[in-house]
């Protein structure tokens, strides 16, 4: 369940009379437990309370219902029985169903409200369900019970007028639900003239059928988009005709199609329900991205799980100008000349989001920027004075129309409230209407769309330059912009798309974006165009960007097909946050790692690295987000380092025929083949899972005469020949000649050490296994054939994850390995014979804690919860033997490892040995 849907189960909750003796079961099942959860806990069998009536969920919640009056002294005895502590109980909660108490035990945080209240509360409880919370939602709930309302009032209203669904008018609905919202904030917040205005004139005047709702809410818009003096004349009625009540809005926000959908006795009810919520609440950095879901039928089933945390947004703000605005406001102390000049300097910066979605970024920089601004006004002792920064200074490309309608929406109130906070409610109040006409936001393609001609440089106008296959975006006002010697920072989180996941409209955005480069697009993540598209953008006039990335543009082959040629093009990094988890208002397994890149064409400056919460600072970021100077890993066909070769497993394609499951193999050995035929058949999947399959395995160039006499042999080996020879490939119909055979036939003497060629980013280190001579392993993982123990030490090392990682890149979100990237051009220092005893020591150690814990698979042994602490120990101390052969002590973070790997492969690559090695890597 996502935080919606949880919200609207714990209303209805409330809403019910209260059951003592069911009310813990329904809060649980109204948290996402499953209905067979609910039944062991009524049954007894995982019920761990000690308390009479109680029901705690180990590691969860312990609940009691409390006999009338006592919650306060119910919550106590939950917080001191000792089932509590033996459970690890998280909350305790408490109520009398008058009453509502509830403790989070870690942090202390409690609840105390009316039973019927406690919705109000939900979002303290959101990590019940396995939902990561963030501080401003769990402070407040509005925002998702107001998305959550304001969904069933959509969904209700497009089932009762099926046309507003249509593409023709969905554009109408979504304008009408930005019209409420405006609405809904107005009455709450003075600027309609009474509390609760709009909502109690549409239950006033409607009829309780709701026949005439539709006309109600029409009379109302319309009024708002006429001026007072007109309003007669225009035929608006007396009750919805007074100016102080419901004044002049306009600014777009009413003008156009002023037709309202039908309401059905629901549709009113929900609408009503909508206004009774305490709209001042509105926090328009959660709520913009929350309610754009509404209006997204492909999103809807995701509904809640859109808030982006103010914190992470401010990873790219800060760094990227915000914190040189507080350098320089601190710098000011109390001069007043060098304030004004700072107040000046902010009115013209402008703040660009190409991709801005329901204006997020935008919200959250104009709120840091007015808090910055007040702070100098105070100072200059002004603390009444208008704001100098424009909305229009934050301007935005959205591909669909609703969240950039929401995303100016949430502009405005950002503002009003701003001048509430710093200026005062009345001051706000006698500025805020009528708004303006001007729409700086923008609904297009933004790969399509020329950003000049939406945040031009200097004065001129907004002139919309579209791809000529696209229609103009919606409604854009021609806007006057003087903002002569301005800066513009361009930022955002554009959308995440491999190469193999764009559709043929996304592939089709990005060849138009590289058209006329030597760019290799085709191969380009989809963000990729919005870095080309700022990096052309800062070649007219000085700006810096940066944007939100999976961490895959920062690794493998994006490097040197993308990173190459922006660096050549004059671009440097100036900022970069590595690797870390960005988490929404959702289920924890919904996140996703990301990277965030700062650029300019600045050669000036140092620049600023963020690792883990450190900033550290460099002279220069390479494309990897590493310390130092550019660096591009190509591959290798033969190791860089003194290490053996690794090869790709057999190439095992069109020889289905070969394999063998466990019954095809018993029934082989019973009919009297001999077991040396038959080999284990280890690819990745069984490296990790621990599955099993076999093959046939014949190294002689002629099959043996004993095998050969086994008509099931014979069979399955014929079987081989027809696919091969029914192939349309060349390289396949050769194959046929020896049918009973893989294309390659390696396999070891002794031993194999063998890496699958992909696996999951979560494991802690790669999973490498080594196996005996009996073992055969496919083209779904590379080997190492009778190599030195030590070996499988450094392949089963941090380091070697970590490179693996940034230089390989990765298939999805998991690792793909490669020999010639991941193995071939991993430094590794000379090794003394020492060094090679005490890494093979390590590497024993390390399969003796495996083995001690058979027959658990890798994917048990390496999860990264519930990793054995022996295994884990043994790979520490492995870790720590191998990194002092670089540096004499263990590395403090993987940046860290980083730069020494560069470093060593930068010497490596640039000595005339690895040249000879490249010359002759091309000979062969």
């Amino acid at each position: 369940m996502n935080a919606v849907e949880i919200e609207e189960a714990v209303t209805k909750l409330a809403e019910k009379p209260f059951d003592a003796a069911e009310f813990p079961y329904q809060f649980l099942a109204a948290f996402g437990n499953k209905d067979t959860t609910i039944k062991r806990l009524r049954a007894g069998s995982t019920n761990a309370s000690d308390l009479p009536g109680g029901v705690l969920q180990r590691s969860n919640i312990h609940i009691a219902v409390a006999p009338p009056g006592k919650v306060t002294q119910t919550l106590s005895a939950l917080r001191i029985s000792p089932a509590t502590t033996k459970a690890k109980a998280r909350f305790i909660l408490a109520t009398d169903g008058d009453g509502f108490e509830a403790e989070e035990l870690e942090s202390g945080e409690t609840v105390a409200c009316a039973y019927a209240d406690f919705p109000n509360h939900f979002g303290f409880f959101l990590s019940l369900a396995g939902i990561t919370t963030v501080k401003q939602v769990r402070e407040s709930s509005f925002d998702i019970r107001a998305t959550s309302r304001l969904n069933r009032l959509y969904v209700e209203l497009l089932k009762d007028n099926p046309a507003w669904a249509s593409a023709e008018r969905r554009h109408d609905m979504n304008h009408f639900m930005a019209r409420l919202i405006f609405c809904f904030f107005a009455e709450d917040t003075d600027i309609f003239g009474k509390i609760g205005l709009f909502t109690e004139t549409v239950e006033r005047m409607s009829d309780r059928d709701s026949s005439n709702t539709h006309e109600v809410i029409g009379t109302l818009f319309r009024a708002l988009n006429t001026k007072g003096p007109d309003r007669e004349a225009a035929g608006i009625p007396r009750w919805a005709a007074r100016a102080d009540q419901f004044p002049y809005v306009n600014g777009g926000l009413f003008s156009g199609n002023m037709e309202v959908p039908r309401f059905s006795r629901i549709a009113r009810s929900y609408l009503l329900h909508i206004g009774n919520l305490d709209w001042t609440k509105i926090n328009p950095d959660i709520f913009g991205s929350m309610i754009q879901a509404v209006a997204d039928e492909e999103e809807r089933g995701a509904l809640g799980m859109h808030y982006t945390s103010v914190p992470n947004i401010l990873k790219v703000l800060n760094p990227l100008f915000l914190d040189d605005l507080r350098e320089c406001l601190a710098e000011a102390g109390d001069n007043a000349r060098t304030l004004l000049n700072l107040r000046k300097r902010m009115s013209r910066i402008r703040v660009f989001d190409p991709a801005c979605g329901s204006g997020n970024f935008l919200v959250i920089a104009y709120k840091e920027m007015r808090l910055i601004e007040a702070e100098i006004n105070k100072r200059r002792g002004e603390p009444d004075r208008s704001s100098e920064i424009p909305l229009t200074n934050f301007r935005g490309i959205e591909l669909r129309d609703f969240p950039a309608e929401v995303a100016r929406l949430a502009l405005i109130i950002a503002e009003f409230q701003c001048d509430v906070l710093y200026r005062g409610k009345q001051l706000a109040l006698n500025e805020f209407l009528p708004l303006s006409k001007e729409n700086w936001i923008t609904c297009g393609n933004s790969l399509r769309l020329d950003w000049l001609s939406i945040c031009p440089p200097t004065g001129t106008g907004v002139k919309l330059v579209a791809d000529d296959l696209l229609e103009t975006p919606l409604d854009q006002a021609q806007i006057d912009f003087e903002n002569e010697g301005g800066e513009t920072y361009i930022c955002g989180n554009p959308p995440y798309k491999g190469n193999a996941d764009q559709t043929k409209d996304q592939k089709e955005d990005i060849r138009k974006c590289f058209l006329g480069t030597n760019l290799n697009w085709k191969s380009l993540d989809y963000i990729c165009g919005w870095f080309w598209k700022a990096a052309q953008y800062s070649s007219f006039t000085v700006t810096k960007f940066a944007f939100v990335s999976t961490n895959s543009i920062s690794q493998g082959q994006n490097i040197s097909y993308f990173w190459k040629p922006l660096f050549e093009y004059g671009l440097r990094i100036d900022f970069a946050v590595r690797s870390f988890r960005w988490r929404n208002l959702a289920t924890e397994n919904a996140t996703v790692t990301v990277v965030i890149i700062g650029c300019s064409r600045s050669k000036d400056g140092v620049c600023y690295l963020f690792d883990e919460n450190i900033k550290q600072e460099v002279l220069q970021i390479n494309a990897y987000l590493v310390p130092g100077k550019d660096v591009f890993v190509e591959r290798s066909a033969r190791p860089l380092s003194n290490l053996p070769q690794m090869v790709k497993g057999n190439y095992y394609g069109l020889s289905d025929g070969l394999l063998l499951d466990e019954t095809a193999r018993a029934e082989l050995l019973d009919d009297g083949l001999s077991q040396e035929h038959i080999r284990t058949f280890k690819g990745g999947a069984e490296i990790v899972r621990g599955t099993q399959r076999w093959c046939l395995w014949f190294p002689q160039p002629n099959i043996p005469t004993d095998a050969w006499s086994n008509p099931k042999v014979r069979q399955r080996i014929e079987l081989v020949k027809e696919s091969r020879l029914a192939s349309p490939d060349l390289a396949a119909i050769r194959m046929a000649e020896r049918p009973h055979q893989f294309r390659e036939m390696h396999a070891c003497n002794e031993w194999t050490i063998a890496i699958p060629n992909v696996s999951s980013e979560s494991r802690p280190y790669l999973p490498v296994t080594l196996e005996s001579r009996d073992v055969v392993f496919p083209n779904t993982a590379f080997a190492l054939y009778d190599t030195e123990l030590a070996c499988l030490a450094i392949a089963a090392s941090r380091l070697h994850l970590v490179w693996t990682i940034t230089v390989c890149g990765k298939l999805e979100t998991r690792i793909r390995y490669s020999n010639t990237l991941g193995w071939n051009t991993l430094p590794v220092p000379a090794l003394t014979d020492k060094n090679k005893a005490d890494l093979t020591r390590c590497a024993e150690d390390i399969l003796l804690a495996r083995e001690a814990h058979f027959p658990a698979t890798i994917a048990d042994l390496y999860d990264p919860d519930n990793m054995p602490a022996d295994l884990r120990e043994a790979h520490e101390r492995n870790d720590e033997v191998l990194e002092r052969i670089y540096i004499g002590r263990r590395f403090r973070n993987d940046t860290e490892r980083l730069e020494k790997l560069f470093e060593l492969y930068t010497k490596m690559t640039a000595s005339p040995r690895a040249t000879a090695k490249k010359k002759r890597a091309g000979a062969a």
